[in-house]
């Protein structure tokens, strides 16, 4: 069974990166907004690409570096943007991104 789910999340994540233009294309709206609302701050793109609704917030602010007062307006800014869901104080990006998204701040 293990090796089932290895392999299927193998699968997944192949076709994720082969899906990648298709979903940017799809999303770009959205994520130019997403690019808008962290601007160039570090520390808030590092928060972001945390916020997989795995982690509260308090444990994205120990991760990325970033302080409460800083996170805190950032999530309810996303939250109002519908950018991302917050569902038990663990916000997730409703948006799929690349690993090197706020990389040299290139759009798609």
């Amino acid at each position: 069974m293990a090796t089932e789910i290895e392999l299927l999340t193998e699968i997944r994540d192949l076709l994720q990166i082969m899906a990648e233009p298709q979903i940017a294309e799809r999303d770009r709206r959205l994520r130019d907004s997403l690019r808008t609302a962290v601007g160039r701050s570090a520390n808030g793109q590092k928060a972001v690409s945390l916020m997989d609704g795995s982690r509260k917030q308090a444990d994205i602010v120990k991760l990325a570096g970033i302080s409460k007062g800083q996170l805190s307006p950032l999530v309810q800014k996303l939250t109002e943007m519908k950018l991302i869901a917050n569902g038990d104080g663990k916000p997730r990006l409703v948006i799929r991104i690349p690993g090197n998204f706020f990389e040299n701040g290139v759009k798609e």
